[in-house]
C-alpha cells in the first residue's frame, strides 16, 4: 500500500522527486563515461583489456536487479531507493581507484551492480506515480535521465580539459550527487507490503510478459547503443567529415533523444504507447536509410536525428508497460532492463565485428532492419494501457493502487 498519500499535490511532489532521482541517477553515468581514457591510463590497461572491464558493468547489473524488488519489500520503497541511490552514487569513486586490470573489473561490477538495483527501484516508483496520475510519464522521466546524463558528461568534458584528476572530480562529483539524490527521496512515494504479501524471490526468472516486452526494449537500445557508439566513427570513416562535425552529430543525437522523452508524454497520452511507439519506429527505420544511402555528413546527420527521435520513448515505455503488466512490477521491471542492458553491452562489439568483416554501412543496414521489429511488435506494450487507470476530476482523492 501507499501510506501518506491522498492529494493530487502530494502525487505531483512525488512526481518531481522520482524526476530528480532519474536525473542523478544519468549525472552519474554522465560523469563517468567522460574519464574513460583517465581511467584506462590509470589502470594501464590496453583497448581489449578496458572493453573486457566494461563487460563487468553488465555483468554486475544482471545479477543485482532480481535483488531490488525484495530490499523494497524488505525496507519499503522510499528508504530502500535512498539507500540505493545513495550506494550507486558513491559507486562512481571505484572505477577511478583501480590500479590495475583485476580490481578495474571488481570496479565495474560493482558500478554496475549498484546502478541495476537503483535503476529498478526508481522505475518502479515512477510506475506507482503513473498509476496514481492515469497519464504516462515515463517518458518524461528518463528524459530526465538523459538531462542528468549531458549535465554529468559536461563537467566531466570540463574536468577533462583543466587536465584535474578523475579521482578528485569524481570523488566530488559523487558527494554532490549524493546529497541531492537523499534529499530527493525525502518525498518519493514511500510503498509498503501488506502484512499478508509475500517477500518477492531472491532471483527468478522474468515473466513471460517481460520477455516480451524486453524484445521490444532489445530493438531500441540496440538501435541507440549503436548510434551513440559509432555515429561519430561512421561519418569519419564512411563520409570523410571532420572530427568536430562527427562529433557533432553523437551530441545530437543526445540531444535528439532528452528532447523527444522530455515532450514525449504528451504524444503517449494522446495517442497511446503502441501507435507511438509503432510511428517511433517508423521514423527509426527511416533515419536508418537515410543512414546507409547518405551521400553526405548533412543527410546522414539527419538520419541520426530520426532515429534518436523513434526510439527515444520505446525503452520508457517498455518499463512502463513492464511495471502495469503484472503484480510484481520490480521483477517485470527487472526482466526487462536484464534484457535491455544486454542488448546496450553486445551493440557496440556486433557492429564492430560485422563492420571489421564487412563495412559500417552494412552494420547500421542490421540496424535498420532491428528498428522495423519496433512498429511490428510495439502490441506487446498494450498490457500497460489497459491496467492504467484514468482520473477524471483533479480534486478527486487518489486512489490506492493496490488491492
Amino acid at each position: 500500500m501507499v501510506e501518506g498519500i491522498h492529494q493530487p499535490r502530494e502525487v505531483k511532489r512525488a512526481r518531481y522527486a522520482v524526476a530528480a532521482v532519474f536525473a542523478v541517477h544519468g549525472a552519474v553515468t554522465g560523469s563517468f563515461a567522460t574519464r574513460v581514457p583517465w581511467i584506462q591510463d590509470h589502470a594501464s590497461v590496453s583497448a581489449g583489456q578496458l572493453g573486457f572491464a566494461l563487460a563487468f558493468t553488465a555483468f554486475g547489473a544482471s545479477c543485482s536487479m532480481p535483488l531490488a524488488g525484495r530490499i523494497s519489500h524488505r525496507f519499503g520503497s522510499r528508504t530502500a531507493l535512498r539507500g540505493l541511490i545513495a550506494l550507486w552514487t558513491i559507486s562512481l569513486v571505484l572505477p577511478s581507484l583501480a590500479p590495475n586490470l583485476y580490481t578495474l573489473c571488481l570496479a565495474m561490477f560493482t558500478y554496475g551492480a549498484s546502478a541495476g538495483m537503483a535503476d529498478v527501484a526508481m522505475n518502479a516508483l515512477g510506475v506507482e506515480v503513473e498509476r496514481l496520475l492515469g497519464k504516462s510519464i515515463m517518458s518524461g522521466l528518463h528524459g530526465m535521465w538523459s538531462a542528468g546524463a549531458l549535465v554529468g558528461s559536461a563537467a566531466g568534458t570540463l574536468a577533462a580539459h583543466l587536465g584535474s584528476d578523475a579521482r578528485l572530480h569524481h570523488a566530488l562529483a559523487a558527494a554532490c550527487l549524493t546529497l541531492l539524490g537523499v534529499l530527493a527521496c525525502r518525498w518519493v512515494l514511500d510503498v509498503q507490503p501488506a502484512e499478508d504479501e509475500e517477500p518477492p524471490p531472491r532471483f527468478a526468472l522474468p515473466p513471460k510478459s517481460a520477455l516480451l516486452i524486453g524484445t521490444v526494449g532489445f530493438c531500441a537500445v540496440f538501435a541507440e547503443g549503436a548510434s551513440l557508439d559509432w555515429s561519430a566513427i561512421y561519418l569519419r570513416d564512411e563520409l570523410e567529415a571532420s572530427a568536430g562535425l562527427a562529433a557533432a552529430s553523437t551530441t545530437g543525437f543526445m540531444l535528439t533523444m532528452a528532447f523527444a522523452r522530455i515532450a514525449g508524454d504528451s504524444v503517449v497520452n494522446r495517442f497511446g504507447a503502441v501507435r507511438t511507439v509503432r510511428a517511433g519506429g517508423i521514423l527509426a527505420v527511416l533515419g536508418g536509410l537515410l543512414i546507409v544511402v547518405a551521400g553526405n555528413a548533412a543527410v546522414a546527420m539527419g538520419g541520426f536525428a530520426l532515429m534518436g527521435l523513434g526510439i527515444a520513448v520505446v525503452v520508457p515505455l517498455c518499463f512502463a508497460a513492464a511495471g502495469h503488466s503484472g503484480p510484481n512490477p520490480s521483477q517485470a521491471i527487472a526482466g526487462v532492463a536484464t534484457i535491455t542492458y544486454t542488448s546496450g553491452l553486445i551493440a557496440p562489439s556486433v557492429l564492430g565485428g560485422l563492420a571489421q568483416a564487412t563495412s559500417l554501412v552494412v552494420s547500421f543496414g542490421l540496424v535498420t532492419v532491428l528498428t522495423c521489429g519496433l512498429a511490428g511488435f510495439a502490441g506487446v506494450l498494450r498490457a500497460g494501457e489497459r491496467d492504467r487507470p484514468k482520473i477524471s476530476r483533479p480534486s478527486a482523492a487518489v486512489p490506492d493502487p493496490r488491492p
